[in-house]
């Protein structure tokens, strides 16, 4: 546990309490699910994540919507490789300690995600809901992390709609003979490579180049273990070189950072404000 800390960057306080990114975490109890629009996606920004919850006794899982297809940098590569990357994907999770029965493949098209966010499509096919609230109710997830849906990537956008609309209904008494609803505890976002919204930043006053409110900093061999990781995916080879090379910019000195959001999917409309400010109000 000694290979985290962990920040809540509007409080601007730190420590090695994994409540800072899951309030009320119940070791041995949390089972956290991290939507990954691609294969990569989660190991990239939400690797740390990943090493953090299991060490604090967690089990996490990850759903991949994405089957891979348009990922292919040679045109022989073409046919083969949806294959080649499911393979790679189960050995790149399994090297960060994660069964292959946590790996949750969805198989829905690169670059054509937006298309399937929601339950019954236009065609009659069945889209991303159908599949999500299942496996959230099934696994019994307590802790969703979700992928920045702020100009990052078509299908990184879609896969943070359907967490933040398709997750929050896990917990519904709703499509009930889709499982038991299990609630969601709490909810982050995390970026692959682009920068988060600057929403949360504006609604808290603070300066808009701190858009996340979440860091981990994790010690310098949790990095290397992520890139062990990402080594697996071969394939990948020309993106995930000039990928790692970013990461270097992660480096604090004392670690390697990774940011969140942590985000209410669900907010409460407060009257209380309202009614404060009418009162107020003259009346002519």
């Amino acid at each position: 546990m000694s290979d985290f800390m962990f920040y809540d960057l509007r409080k601007k306080m730190g420590g090695r309490d994994i409540n800072v990114l899951f309030p009320d975490w119940d070791a041995g109890n949390e089972r956290v699910m991290i939507l990954s629009p691609h294969d990569d996606d989660a190991l990239l920004g939400a690797g740390y994540a990943i090493a953090a919850c299991l060490s604090h006794g967690g089990e996490v899982h990850v759903c991949i919507f994405c089957d891979g297809s348009a990922g292919y940098s040679r045109p022989e590569q073409k046919e083969t490789i949806v294959q080649t990357r499911k393979r790679e994907t189960v050995r790149a999770y399994g090297s960060m300690g994660l069964p292959k029965e946590n790996v949750h493949p969805l198989g829905y098209p690169d670059f054509s995600l937006v298309s399937y966010v929601g339950w019954r499509l236009s065609g009659g096919s069945k889209g991303t809901l159908a599949g999500l609230i299942p496996l959230l109710r099934s696994r019994r997830i307590t802790r969703l992390m979700i992928p920045n849906g702020y100009r990052e990537h078509s299908d990184h956008e879609a896969a943070y709609d359907a967490g933040r609309y398709d997750g929050v209904q896990a917990g519904d008494p709703v499509l009930v003979d889709w499982g038991t609803p299990s609630p969601i505890k709490s909810t982050l976002q995390y970026a692959v490579w682009g920068d988060l919204s600057p929403e949360d930043a504006l609604l808290e006053g603070g300066d808009l180049s701190i858009r996340a409110n979440r860091a981990v900093v994790a010690d310098y061999a949790v990095e290397e273990r992520i890139a062990a990781a990402l080594a697996q995916f071969e394939s990948q080879g020309q993106i995930i070189q000039g990928l790692l090379a970013q990461r270097r910019e992660r480096d604090c000195g004392t670690g390697m950072i990774e940011l969140y959001i942590s985000m209410d999917p669900r907010p409460k409309l407060e009257y209380g404000p309202y009614a404060r400010l009418i009162r107020s109000l003259p009346v002519e």
